[in-house]
């Protein structure tokens, strides 16, 4: 059996190595974009299992990433676990059903960081159903 590919695009490259270095513990093949075009072009590209994406980034936010990927018949049915420090950052949470509201559809998963370890890989696993 292959193992699930998980692409993680977020721009603060200590926490792509954090992210980067727990899934492949769990036996995940991991690829990594540090902004919101080159994550677009990866996920076009390696078709992941799995897109854990943060909101703030440059060049395309999190946010329209995920619109785009929803809109796109190659990658709209890719599982995506939204990341972000907004909360901590303004002030100000969003949620699932924030999401749902603005863009019609929701993540699978909605992490605020800081994030714990088994927060993250327990959200994968259950996103991947492994």
């Amino acid at each position: 059996m292959k193992n699930k590919k998980v692409l993680v695009v977020d721009d603060e490259n200590d926490f792509v190595s954090f992210l980067e270095a727990i899934l492949e513990e769990q036996g995940l093949d991991v690829i990594t974009a540090n902004d919101g075009e080159a994550g677009l072009k990866k996920a076009k590209s390696e078709s992941p299992d799995l897109v854990l994406l943060d909101v703030q980034m440059p060049k395309i936010d999190g946010f329209d990433v995920f619109r785009i990927l929803r809109e796109d018949e190659k990658t709209k049915g890719i599982p995506i676990i939204m990341l972000t420090g907004i909360e901590e950052k303004i002030g100000i949470g969003f949620s699932k059903s924030d999401m749902k509201e603005f863009f019609h559809e929701e993540p699978q998963e909605y992490l605020e960081k800081p994030i714990e370890p088994e927060k993250v890989i327990s959200a994968v696993k259950r996103v991947l159903k492994i």
